[in-house]
Order: structure tokens, then sequence, then C-alpha cells
């Protein structure tokens, strides 16, 4: 009787804790790549590979750039067709920066002056989303 009265105490005590930690706000730990970056290019051109292909390789040379501590280039994804998913893009830059002034260096840098000197008559529109973690 004793054992079971020990093993009910405890494992009350476990649970209690266990909802009063569940309690507590929820504090995620900070990113060190605060700063997104997401950039979206429409190719003059839509039905070139080539020029795709050609502006991906553009986008991918921006890695040299030290403030970008993260970057994807990406394509349309054949996902499922839904009305809140835009598929009129073609390339798509995602980048993640430190702070501002990561990406404000990446703005003046010489490689992404570059990148839009020589790619930039691949593209006939280009969207930007600048997002900071909350």
């Amino acid at each position: 009787m004793k054992q079971n009265r020990r093993n009910f105490l405890a494992t009350a005590a476990t649970l209690g804790a266990a909802t009063a930690a569940s309690a507590l706000p929820f504090t995620p730990a900070k990113s060190k790549t605060p700063l997104a970056h997401h950039a979206f290019f429409w190719l003059k051109n839509p039905d070139s590979i080539e020029d795709r292909d050609k502006l991906v390789e553009g986008v991918k040379t921006l890695h040299k750039i030290e403030t970008i501590r993260e970057i994807h280039v990406g394509v349309v994804a054949a996902t499922e067709k839904r009305d809140v998913v835009d598929t009129s893009w073609h390339v798509s830059e995602l980048m993640f920066f430190s702070d501002l002034a990561g990406q404000a260096t990446y703005q003046t840098h010489p490689v992404h002056l570059d990148f839009i000197k020589n790619y930039s008559h691949l593209w006939a529109k280009v969207v930007v989303y600048d997002a900071m973690e909350v």
C-alpha cells in the first residue's frame, strides 16, 4: 500500500510540474539570421529554359557576398495548384542576413552590382519581400 501511495505521489508531482511548465509562455530562441530577403524574378522570355538557367547561374554567384548567411535559389515547384499559390514567377532567391547592416552591405556589394549589370537583361520584373523575425 505504501509503495502504491509513493508511486501515486511521484507521478502526481511529475504531472504537476509538467503542467506548470507547459503553462509558461513560449519564447523561441532568437535566430542568428533574423532578416529574410526573398526576390522573385519574371523572365523576359518565360519559355526559355536557357534564360532561366542563365539567371539561376547568376543568382548563385551572390553566395560570394560575405554578409549572406544562407541562400536558396529556386524555380517554381511542381506542387498542387491552389488559389493561394502564385506560380507566375520563374526564379527566386531567398537569402538570410544577421542584421540590417548585412543586407545593406549586400545591396551595394560589387558582386551584387555585377549580377545586376550582367543578368538584368534576362528579367522583365523583380519583386522583393524583406522580413524581420519577430
